[in-house]
This record gives structure tokens, C-alpha cells and sequence, in this order.
């Protein structure tokens, strides 16, 4: 008979009567990968006699972060943040290497791109992901078989994976001073669709609860409108989430706004892809935005009506100087919202700070705005996004999907409401312990099997090749390395 485990401590954030609340004196009770009991210490000990308990002292117990844009890769942020503006174009793709494209960057490479990633969600209390990966180093899009490695690095890891090889139609390439669209082969639009398909029917048979398939096509600018029919077929068929990266530019707005005659939001409407099982990273340009001169709400009509999530990641928006307009305002709207990080660190202290920020400037003050309405899309967002309601939150028959933050360091101050207190002042570092599905995936910082030094190691060789990447794809490629990425000083 399996035995009943538990843990106590100072505090825990819990959930009743659909929302969380703080209970002091906390005590959480799991057999399996399932919550029995949230609640008191001493309704715990009345009600449960025969439980082994651990006492996590003075700390803060909450549900893991559901990061849905989930960083799968090693960030090229570092590369693009302040690169010399009147040199941007040399980051992007010229038709030389366009027509002699090749893989840059070996599968052992790709496959370890993931497990160093999905160390770092889990180090951040990240319990859910979604991975998104850079595919600028890519032939065309992710390869089966680098998804698959990262499918197993999420097992091995005990990660909660939403999984999938990406996709693309065709490449954006610099051409004659500015930026067009280049079809691919036919038999590599072909080869990404069935490997989507192909994913999505093996882990749905392989039924494992740690690995989620779904459907990720690239960016909508990067497909077709075939492409994008069949990627819902496919999502319909084996009913799984799709997530499509959309209304986050002005060269995407603009794309669809010339060929379609319609919003990115009313193209994807039109063509019957929007549901509750669809998933938007970033919808900033909706109309009544500062960034259309569209002044209807037409866009935020149709979003809320057919219950697609987006997924906010207010960091990445904020390091090239924008942001939505606004979370709150969203929200307010009746819009489904969510959160991911979608760059490094994959930090959701730091992204809902940034937000909220972000969305108090912008909107004034707004009770949507604040740290708790941040904190509720950071996790029961996403489970809605998901459509799982055992997810996002510690209660009775939710997954024991949880972070220990130990509320006695002293880098955090005072501690006043625990909750309030982490979210204005901890980062992922204060998260010492991690539990998936009723299994301590991180203890003390340390994840088993892991050697944090060798990652480091490796990781910094994968940087030397991606940043090599960019070089050999520019129309400016005669420069070296320091020449082509000066310093910032």
C-alpha cells in the first residue's frame, strides 16, 4: 500500500472557491501524483494520523509556474540585445545561405540545448512548459528527431512537457535592403506537417503524463493559409492544444494586413483556427492598440468570444522597448490570459514584476494590473489555457505540482503577506525546492543526476557556434567574431 507523504511550512498558497488564498501553518498531503489535502497543520493532523511528514520550516509553499512560451533553448537575446541598430540587418538571413542552407548546429547539439533549457525552467519553479526554441540557426524548422531527444531529456528531468516539433513554410530572408518571404521546397512544407502529425499520434498512444503533444507551427507570417488549416486538422484530430506565435510585429500585421485585406486576429478567425484550444504568444497588435490604427475592438471580440489564451511574456517585449497595451485592459475585455517567458531567465518573479509595471504606466491603475491578477494567469491562466483544471493550483485532486521558497534569506527583506512579498522581491534563485507529480525534482538547488558546472561548460561551447551561426548566414560575413559582436563599451 503506497503511503501517505506530506509536507508542513510557515505558509502556503491554496485554492477554494475558484481562487487561491494564503493559509498560514500549512500542511500539503499527496499519494502518487495527487494532492489528498490543502489546508491547516492541525485539521491535517486530525483528519490524517498515519502520514510521513517533512517540515519545510519557515517557507512559502505554492503552485509551480505554467509557462507556456517556455524557453527550450539557449537564448540568443544576449546576441540581439543592443546589437549596433544601423547594423541589424546583418543578423538576418541573406539568399546566398538562403539557397545553401544546411543544419548548423549537429542533432548532439540540439538535444542538449533542451536539457540545459529545461534544467533552467525547473531551477526557475517552472512545473508546466511549453517550449519554445529559436529556429534563425534552423534549415527550416525543429527536426523529429531533436524534439524527441528533448521529449526524453523532460522525462529524464521529471519536467511536464507540451511538446512538439515546430514547423515553417518559409523563411524570412534580406533581400535587396529589406525583409521578404522565400518559400520552402514542397517536400520540406510536406516533411513538417506529417512530422507534427507524426509526434502528436506517437505520444498520444505512449499516453506518458510528462510529455503532452501538441501542435507549434511557426510564426503565422511563416506559414500558409493550407498550412495553417491542416495544423488545426491535425490538432482536431487527436484533440490537443495548438499554439500559433501571431499579432506580435509589424512586419507580420503588415504581411497579412496586404495578402488577406484583414487583422492577423480576423485572418485566423476566417479560416476557422481559433478555438479554446488555441494558444496566442503575443498578441500585442489587436485593434484599439497603440500599435494598429485599427479603433475597433473587433479583434478582442473575437478572441474573447471563441476563448483563445494569450500568452503575455512581458520581459522579452520590454528588452526591445514595448509592451501590451495592456494586460489589464485584456483581461478586463474578458480575454483569456497566460504567461511565458520566451527569453533568459525564465523567471516569472521577474516577468510579472516587469508587467505589472509595465501595465500600471500604461493603463494607470487598473485593478487587473496588479501582482495577483499577474499571479493567477502565471498558473491557473495557463491551466485554462490548457484545459486542465488540476493544474496551477494546491487543492484536493489537483497535481502535486509545487515550489518551496524559504522565506527566512535574507536578500528578501521584511515578509509581510509571503505572497506579495516573493513577487516584489525574490527572483528563480529563491526557489530552493521543486515537486512534479508528487516527485522532488529539485532539492536543495540540486536535480538529481545533474552536473550544473558540465551544463555551464557545454552551453557556453553551444553560444561560441550559434553566435559562428549568424555569422555565416549574413550578407556581411567577411568580419571575425569580435568585429561582427562589439562590445557594448
Amino acid at each position: 500500500m503506497e503511503k501517505l507523504l506530506g509536507i508542513k511550512s510557515k505558509y502556503g498558497v491554496f485554492y477554494k472557491d475558484g481562487k487561491h488564498y494564503i493559509q498560514e501553518n500549512a500542511a500539503v498531503i499527496y499519494k502518487g501524483d495527487k494532492i489528498l489535502y490543502a489546508g491547516s497543520i492541525k485539521d491535517a493532523e486530525d483528519k490524517y494520523i498515519e502520514v510521513e511528514f517533512q517540515d519545510l520550516g519557515e517557507s512559502l509553499v505554492a503552485p509551480g509556474f505554467i509557462d507556456l512560451d517556455a524557453l527550450g533553448d539557449i537564448d540568443h537575446c544576449l546576441i540581439t540585445t543592443d546589437f549596433p541598430k544601423e547594423r541589424s540587418d546583418d543578423l538576418r538571413w541573406s539568399q546566398d545561405w538562403f539557397d545553401q542552407r544546411v543544419e548548423q548546429l549537429s542533432l548532439e547539439d540540439e538535444v542538449f540545448k533542451s536539457l540545459y533549457a529545461y534544467v533552467q525552467l525547473i531551477r526557475h519553479g517552472v512545473t508546466t512548459a511549453m517550449p519554445i526554441t529559436s529556429v534563425i540557426c534552423k534549415r527550416d524548422g525543429e527536426t523529429l528527431e531533436e524534439i524527441e531527444g528533448a521529449a526524453e531529456n523532460a522525462i529524464k528531468l521529471g519536467l511536464r512537457v507540451y511538446l512538439g516539433p515546430s514547423f515553417v513554410m518559409q523563411k524570412p530572408v534580406f533581400v535587396d535592403g529589406r525583409q521578404v518571404l522565400i518559400p520552402l521546397t514542397e517536400e520540406e512544407k510536406e516533411s513538417g506537417l506529417k512530422n507534427a502529425e507524426f509526434f502528436v499520434k506517437k505520444w498520444k498512444e505512449i499516453d506518458n503524463p510528462l510529455v503532452n503533444p501538441v501542435v507549434v507551427p511557426e510564426r503565422i507570417e511563416q506559414q500558409t493559409t493550407e498550412s495553417l488549416k491542416r495544423s488545426k486538422e491535425i490538432a482536431k484530430k487527436y484533440d490537443v492544444p495548438i499554439r500559433l506565435h501571431a499579432t506580435q510585429g509589424t512586419f507580420e500585421y503588415e504581411y497579412i494586413e496586404k495578402n488577406y485585406n484583414m487583422t492577423p486576429v480576423q485572418y485566423l478567425d476566417s479560416i476557422g483556427f481559433l478555438d479554446e484550444k488555441t494558444l496566442i504568444p503575443h498578441g500585442l497588435y489587436l485593434g484599439t492598440t497603440k500599435f494598429t490604427k485599427d479603433n475597433t475592438t473587433t479583434d478582442m471580440d473575437i478572441l474573447r468570444d471563441k476563448g483563445v489564451s494569450i500568452i503575455h511574456c512581458p520581459l522579452v517585449y520590454g528588452r526591445f522597448g514595448t509592451a501590451l497595451d495592456s494586460f489589464g485592459r485584456y483581461k478586463h475585455h474578458g480575454i483569456k490570459m497566460s504567461m511565458g517567458t520566451d527569453t533568459f531567465p525564465p523567471d516569472f518573479f521577474e516577468n510579472i514584476r516587469v508587467g505589472s509595471f509595465y501595465a500600471r504606466y500604461i493603463d494607470e491603475d487598473r485593478e487587473e494590473n496588479n501582482f495577483a491578477s499577474y499571479y493567477e494567469s502565471a498558473t491557473l491562466g495557463g491551466a485554462r489555457a490548457l484545459g486542465r483544471e488540476d493544474l496551477g493550483q494546491l487543492s484536493e485532486d489537483a497535481m502535486a505540482d509545487l515550489i518551496v521558497i524559504p522565506l527566512d534569506d535574507f536578500s528578501l527583506g521584511v515578509i509581510d503577506d509571503p505572497l506579495k512579498t516573493v513577487l516584489m522581491m525574490a527572483n528563480g534563485s529563491n526557489v530552493r525546492d521543486v515537486m512534479i507529480g508528487g516527485k522532488w525534482v529539485m532539492k536543495n538547488r540540486e536535480i538529481p543526476g545533474i552536473n550544473l558546472n558540465e551544463l555551464r561548460q557545454k552551453a557556453e561551447v553551444y553560444y561560441e557556434k550559434m553566435k559562428q551561426s549568424y555569422i555565416d548566414r549574413s550578407n556581411n560575413n567577411e568580419l571575425n567574431m569580435d568585429e561582427f559582436f562589439p562590445t557594448i563599451t
